[in-house]
């Protein structure tokens, strides 16, 4: 991945506290996976953005790279990556994911 693309992804990660790059939109979700996390986000109360992987084939690579994680959804809080679709779906059941979600809620 060249500097750029990594400077492109980390300002977007920085500059947003909940940050999941996704299929679609969070109005729009275009995979079941990306639906998910969406729907638990929105169960959390928690006010976060998406970056629709699917606009933009470099950050649908560059991301994978980014992270070292191979598949889509991706979340990031406080700029630290979470996971993607199963782990968010377990840290949600088991009450992780409300302490990690803490200190940005709205």
């Amino acid at each position: 991945m060249n500097e750029e693309l990594r400077e492109r992804i980390a300002a977007l990660i920085e500059a947003n506290p909940v940050l999941l790059f996704m299929k679609g939109t969070k109005h729009f979700p275009q995979c079941g996976f990306s639906a998910t996390v969406v729907e638990i986000l929105k169960r959390t109360g928690v006010p976060f953005e998406t970056v629709n992987v699917l606009a933009d084939p470099a950050i649908r690579e560059g991301i994978k790279v980014y992270s070292n994680w191979p598949t889509i959804p991706q979340l990031y809080v406080k700029g630290q990556f979470i996971g993607g679709c199963d782990i968010v779906r377990e840290m949600y059941q088991n009450g992780e994911l409300d302490a990690v979600l803490e200190g940005v809620r709205g």
